[in-house]
């Protein structure tokens, strides 16, 4: 014990002030990663509170924050949010926005984003970008535009958009409760809408065309893209009820295939070769077609090929319900160099189907059991974890583990998009705290088959985890040992003798740089009563200086921990702390000038 400090809760404060300090520094610097800092950062806080008894916490309100409800949302809405990636439930709007404008990929992505942000301004931002995650990464993923240039200004599009009305945001609304409380009705639906208007459309402009030149291109951290365009060389026979049953040629091609290119068409005895003249596909055919990896994926999803797991795996469980598919190389040493594809051979063997084969050298037009394999040779293969895992070791084919990728069926695409907009409905309401209709979400997703446990367990980011744990105990350590509000109280003396639009302005930058490490909520229920104490010694109303904060609360830019949505695109953009720093510290700064010359004009202090 160290009962030699007269004041162990001063001290105590100014220790915590340090750690914190530290803490942000190697956030930033990243001298060690996200996981041992916050980890370090929850050690340090755990001995100083065994240490100084008297500083007002312990280890069970540090650790609280890995129990706190936002920490269960934003886990439960990443379940949920895979669901809907998995399944491809919102296909249908992806497809029609990719679809919009072909030449102009930018434009698509700018309406995307603008959308995005105006619905924000009616709808918490939080179930926005769930919406918009998946649909917005398969836009950029067709597109071949890095998805980590576009997902932190999904993020701050709808922050900007939710600081135009109470309804934008939970801190809107709280920070209008705790005004209630304190006897201030005057916090309206549009009481802000002119100066948040403002402050949104400038920080659009900002966020549309100069953050992405800023933010880190890390789509090579993406481990599940996989950016090849060779070519395949794969066989379809045309079985009865075929898609591809009735096609026609015009001009010797095949004009609803132009992602593939058909090599042959096989029919009994004849083979028919390019150009094609007058054919029409009928059952029993056997197509010889190329394609890359993800044209064939497309079409063989899109063809139903996926939606029957028996097919491809006769020893399936509840566990392994999805299809993964690999690449597969033939190494000189194997014994099936010389021999043709057995296709039924390695089924049964392997569990294991072969799709296509990929040669270098040249492209083959047979039937891939009439094509001898050559040493080098890559087979593209489809089945489930359980059967690549068995495949390890084996000499006579290596397969390419980093190529491995998870084929998502459609088949229950309605059914994800029942429990999803069912979800977000129930959060838009406002008649239950946020984390039940998520959890619940995340329980049905799961439930109903849309997820399996394995794929629920990957969405969830370790460092998430961690990050939002640390920054709720450093949360608690300031405001058990009154630091939170030392640091407010001396601000707002040190501002008071000021005009009031310097007030404001001083009230609105503090604000921000609390709530991009302390909660924004926790941020808006510390400053609102401040705010309107504040507002007497002035001689001004206290609206004003109650929307500096609620601005200022939404302003939380900087840091993954500012709000729910930017730790709900870190794991999807492969996001450090300090990327958000670099793009976000700007946006704050422009946002404060911002409302320093239109908040004082319109509010007429």
């Amino acid at each position: 014990m160290l009962d030699f400090f007269t004041d162990q809760t001063n001290f105590a404060m100014w220790i915590t002030f340090f750690v914190i300090a530290m803490a942000m520094l190697f956030y930033a610097t990243e001298w060690a990663s996200i996981e041992v800092t916050s980890l370090g950062t929850l050690v340090a806080l755990m001995l100083l509170a065994s240490f100084l008894p008297k500083s007002g916490f312990g280890a069970e309100q540090l650790l609280s924050g890995f129990s706190n409800p936002a920490l269960f949302t934003i886990l439960a809405l990443l379940v949920v949010g895979q669901g809907l990636i998995q399944t491809e439930a919102l296909a249908g709007l992806t497809n029609w926005l990719t679809n919009l404008w072909p030449k102009h990929p930018m434009a698509v992505i700018v309406l995307s984003l603008v959308i995005a942000g105006s619905a924000s301004a009616i709808v918490n931002n939080t179930p926005v970008v769930i919406v918009f995650i998946p649909v917005l990464i398969s836009i950029l993923t067709k597109r071949k535009i890095p998805v980590s240039k576009f997902m932190m200004p999904l993020s701050f599009m709808t922050i900007l958009g939710g600081m135009t009305t109470v309804l934008g945001s939970s801190t809107n609304l709280l920070a209008a409760g705790v005004a209630r409380q304190h006897g201030i009705d005057s916090v309206t639906f549009f009481s802000f809408a002119v100066p948040g208007l403002i402050m949104a459309l400038i920080g659009w402009l900002y966020v549309l065309f100069l953050a992405p030149k800023i933010i880190p291109d890390n789509s090579e951290k993406d481990t599940t893209a996989i950016n090849r365009n060779t070519q395949f060389v794969s066989e379809i026979r045309l079985t009865y009820g075929h898609p591809l049953i009735g096609e026609k040629t015009i001009a010797g091609m095949f004009v609803n295939l132009t992602t593939l290119t058909i090599r042959a068409v096989q029919r009994g005895k004849h083979n028919f070769l390019p150009p094609f003249d007058d054919i029409t596909l009928k059952s029993g055919d056997t197509l010889i077609i190329a394609a890359t990896r993800d044209a064939l994926t497309k079409a063989l999803r899109d063809w139903k090929a996926f939606e029957d797991s028996s097919s491809i795996s006769t020893n399936s469980n509840e566990d392994e319900t999805g299809v993964v598919l690999c690449e597969a190389m033939v190494p000189p040493s194997s014994r099936l160099v010389g021999y043709g594809v057995d296709q039924a051979g390695f089924m049964a063997q392997h569990d294991i189907l072969i799709l296509g084969m990929e040669r270098r050298s040249r492209m083959p037009r047979q039937r891939m059991s009439e094509i001898r394999l050559e040493a080098g040779d890559v087979l593209l293969i489809a089945g489930q974890p359980k059967s690549f895992e068995n495949m390890r070791g084996l000499q006579d084919l290596i397969v390419i583990e980093w190529s491995a990728s998870e084929i998502k069926p459609r088949g229950h695409s309605l059914r994800a998009q029942i429990i999803f907009f069912l979800t977000v409905a129930a959060i838009a309401t406002g008649l239950t705290p946020t984390v039940v209709p998520a959890i619940i979400g995340a329980f049905v997703m799961i439930a109903s088959g849309c997820l399996n446990i394995r794929q629920a367990a990957r969405s969830i980011d370790r460092k998430i985890v961690l990050l939002v744990g640390s920054s709720l105990a450093m949360a608690t350590a300031m405001q058990f040992t009154g630091g939170a509000q030392y640091i407010a109280h001396s601000a707002i003396d040190a501002l008071g003798t000021n005009s009031p639009a310097i007030v404001m302005s001083g009230l609105f930058i503090l604000v921000a740089v609390f709530t991009n490490f302390l909660s924004n909520n926790a941020t808006a229920v510390l400053f609102t009563p401040i705010a309107i104490a504040a507002a007497a010694p002035l001689g001004i109303d206290p609206l004003p200086l109650i929307v500096s904060v609620i601005l200022g609360a939404n302003a939380s830019f900087a840091s993954p921990v500012g709000y729910q949505t930017n730790l709900l695109v870190m794991s999807a953009g492969h996001y450090k702390f300090r990327d958000f720093f670099i793009v976000g510290m700007p946006l704050i700064i422009l946002m404060w000038l911002v409302f320093s010359i239109v908040a004082p004009w319109y509010y007429g202090v």
